[in-house]
């Protein structure tokens, strides 16, 4: 498992501590995925309700922790194996019916909604800005390296 260098651990706690809106040195769970995100970590959200031991919805709005109990967390996350580039293209080439390295925007549209962590229509909008050519098509590399980059 990867160590922090005492300075990361520095930037994150000032990290968490934005996050504190009451002033007690904590922030309630459902903050958690977003401070593991701004600190450039991308866990899915299933992820982290395991991490935080699968709370329930009274318990995500209203249980708060302190950093202490959330670097073990960070660097759980931190841990997890992250899909490359290859991983994603390879797994768009499904959706490529031509051979050609595109696929529709519109089939593209429909698996950003339905499958994994649905997207709602205003983030497949914001992820699909600029990447379908005349016809409709999305060259899928190039999609998968503008998403990572992101």
């Amino acid at each position: 498992m990867t160590e922090f260098t005492p300075d990361q651990i520095e930037d994150f706690k000032e990290a968490f501590g934005l996050f504190d809106r009451i002033g007690d040195s904590q922030v309630a769970y459902n903050q958690v995925a977003d401070i593991m995100r701004a600190l450039g970590q991308n866990p899915t959200n299933k992820d982290v309700k395991t991490i935080l031991g699968n709370p329930s919805a009274d318990d995500m709005a209203n249980k708060r922790i302190n950093f202490d109990a959330f670097l073990p967390m960070l660097k759980a996350v931190d841990a997890l194996p992250k899909g490359t580039v290859d991983d994603y293209v390879e797994g768009l080439r499904v959706f490529d019916k031509e051979g050609n390295g595109t696929v529709m925007g519109a089939e593209l549209r429909i698996v950003l909604s339905t499958l994994g962590e649905k997207m709602n229509e205003q983030e497949i909008d914001s992820l699909m800005a600029g990447q379908e050519d005349e016809n409709g098509s999305v060259h899928y590399e190039a999609f998968v390296k503008h998403v990572m980059s992101v």
